[in-house]
């Protein structure tokens, strides 16, 4: 059945923390946490979840998935503003097959049908990728996203258009 412990219960009865050993970091202190939670993290511009953590260069938001690069100030209405979008920021500006300017975040229809390495059927034209992230990618590669299906995979911008 497993170990008992003192108070009676089996192992698998106890919380996680009580059978856990010391973490490797040593105090939440020394971590840079207080509480657990990060403090100077903004809350979410699109779902106002409290709960954002930092990736790289980004803030990420675990709820809805929104990233965005955390800007000095923040708006009037007390929600941080945006990041600077890719258009402005990068000094380049990515463009779909019909000419309208793409950002991260973006949702995209692919308008032709794909090969893909490895895989007995491609993508269908009309297949919707949501979320996307501009990258200054490997062969005109310039949109990084995860397909349904497929997993994640980089595409050219020339062969979506903004949905």
């Amino acid at each position: 059945m497993g170990t008992l412990l003192p108070a009676g219960l089996p192992v698998h009865a106890v919380p996680r923390a009580a059978t856990r050993g010391p973490s490797p970091v040593g105090t939440e202190a020394e971590a840079g946490y207080a509480g657990g939670v990060i403090e100077n993290l903004p809350p979410c511009p699109k779902c106002s979840c409290e709960y954002t953590y930092e990736m790289n260069a980004l803030v990420v938001c675990p709820e809805c998935g929104h990233e965005w690069v955390p800007a000095e100030g923040s708006t009037d209405s007390g929600v941080p503003a945006m990041g600077v979008p890719p258009a402005e920021g990068w000094g380049r500006v990515v463009k779909d097959s019909v000419g309208n300017v793409l950002q991260d975040g973006d949702s995209v229809v692919v308008v032709k049908a794909l090969k893909v390495k490895g895989s007995p059927s491609g993508i269908k034209a009309g297949t919707k990728v949501r979320n996307i992230r501009l990258v200054d990618g490997v062969d005109g590669h310039d949109i990084d996203c995860k397909i349904d299906g497929f997993g994640a995979m980089q595409l050219k911008s020339t062969v979506v258009k903004k949905a």
